[in-house]
């Protein structure tokens, strides 16, 4: 009996007691937590109210500065006037000492009058010094008149003499125009003249040709790839062209003063050899390999010109063996000096 009445005890249930304990405890702690809340509220209320009565209160002290300078402002205003105003005073009392002392001093009446007039003449002395001025200013102003006149005149007569001069020119150079117009023309039937013949001379060939105040040959005539020495197959073609020059120097008139030149062109493919560094080179020496052979030819020497072109002018854009061809040419142009 007595261990089953333990058992009755020891199986006592005490967690009821633990709920309502802890429920106990937890209401108070969320009744402390609205405390806190409604606290923080009134706290936040009231600091905003003094932020917002602060910024007031700068605003105010902001607006009493600016009237504090301005009234800074006006005092000086009023400082500066009433500094003028004394020295103003003061001066009128100085004069007005000075005038006393004068009325009070013992001069006489004669004596006033005598300073007036001694004055008075000083004055007189003074105008007439300036009106001698002024007559001597009148004067030369009126030099100076006259020479701006005479040197109107000069320019006049120099316009004018300047307009006749350009009528003069312009008529020269008119006239000039028409004389070069003239020789060109005659220059230009002797040079198509002369390109007939030559042409008819070396017969019908795809490697020469007139092209406009031109006339071309192709390199391959005159020169293997890459030289500048007169290959033997051009002698003949060379021999024709200064026999062609020979018979023009004797019908072109000895007032016409013409040159033929030689021109030599090159393909855009580069060449660096130990001759030539350049295709520049290389043109130039191939026209004055032509220009010697006809001096040599008997064709005079003022009447040659070499120039070198390198690939700088070429006849065709492209780059086909075709067009490459076309550009490696010598080309003889009949012009005045």
């Amino acid at each position: 009996m007595l261990s089953r009445s333990r058992r009755r005890v020891s199986g006592i249930d005490y967690w009821p007691g633990f709920v309502d304990a802890l429920s106990t405890l937890l209401l108070v702690v969320t009744f402390l937590m609205v405390l806190f809340m409604v606290a923080q509220y009134f706290v936040a209320q009231e600091a905003s109210g003094k932020d917002t009565a602060l910024a007031r209160l700068q605003r105010q002290i902001a607006q009493m500065a600016d009237m504090l300078s301005l009234e800074r402002s006006q005092k000086k205003t009023a400082l500066e006037e009433s500094a003028s105003l004394k020295a103003t005073l003061s001066a009128s009392e100085a004069e007005k000492k000075r005038l006393t002392g004068l009325v009070g001093s013992g001069t006489s009446a004669e004596a006033r009058i005598a300073l007036a007039t001694k004055e008075l003449d000083d004055q007189k002395g003074l105008t007439a010094q300036a009106l001698a001025q002024v007559e001597l200013l009148n004067q030369q102003i009126l030099a100076l008149r006259k020479q701006l006149a005479a040197l109107e005149n000069s320019i006049g007569e120099s316009d004018k003499r300047d307009k006749q001069s350009q009528a003069q020119i312009a008529d020269l150079g008119q006239r000039l125009n028409v004389a070069l117009a003239k020789r060109v023309q005659e220059l230009s039937q002797y040079r198509s003249t002369f390109f007939g013949e030559l042409k008819r001379s070396l017969g019908e060939r795809d490697d020469v040709q007139v092209v406009g105040d031109r006339f071309v040959f192709q390199s391959e005539i005159f020169f293997d790839s890459g030289s500048a020495d007169l290959a033997p197959q051009g002698y003949a073609e060379l021999d024709k062209l200064a026999a062609a020059l020979r018979d023009l120097e004797t019908r072109i008139p000895k007032d016409l003063n013409w040159v033929l030149r030689i021109d030599g062109h090159t393909d855009i493919r580069p060449i660096s050899t130990a001759a030539f560094r350049s295709n520049w080179e290389l043109s130039s020496s191939r026209a004055i390999s032509v220009v010697k052979y006809l001096i040599s030819k008997g064709v005079p020497p003022n009447r040659l010109v070499a120039a070198g072109f390198g690939e700088y002018q070429p006849m065709s854009a492209g780059f086909s063996d075709t067009d490459l061809r076309r550009n490696r040419r010598i080309e003889l142009k009949l012009t005045e000096k």
